[in-house]
């Protein structure tokens, strides 16, 4: 079993693959940061100086040792926006990926 594992994990898709979700998960902390200390603060200020963190529409008030109920709005919008720019770095990705095999194979069409 142990020999089994060790020809698995030696396979060029898994070591692509690892390296791809370490790759993924730094690129996501830029992301975050991209977002919450760059492009937030530029859009609150251009909206009034909201900070999206604290946009909220509150159901109920936090009573005692009850926390309040409340629809986080603004970090929804956070991550609304994280994600549109993963996915149009992943698109660019993609996008230099096609050119530079239709640079190798003219014949081949995207």
């Amino acid at each position: 079993m142990l020999g089994e594992f060790k020809a698995f994990i030696s396979r060029g898709n898994v070591l692509e693959l690892a390296i791809g979700i370490i790759i993924g998960v730094a690129f996501a902390k830029i992301t975050t940061s991209l977002v919450e200390d760059i492009i937030n603060p530029i859009l609150g200020l251009l909206i009034g100086g909201i900070d999206f963190q604290n946009l909220k529409i509150v159901l109920k008030e936090a009573a005692g040792d009850v926390p309040e109920v409340a629809i986080r709005y603004g970090n929804f919008i956070q991550v609304v926006i994280q994600f549109l720019i993963v996915a149009w770095v992943i698109f660019m990705v993609v996008k230099v990926s096609n050119r530079i095999q239709l640079v190798k194979d003219p014949e081949k069409k995207p």
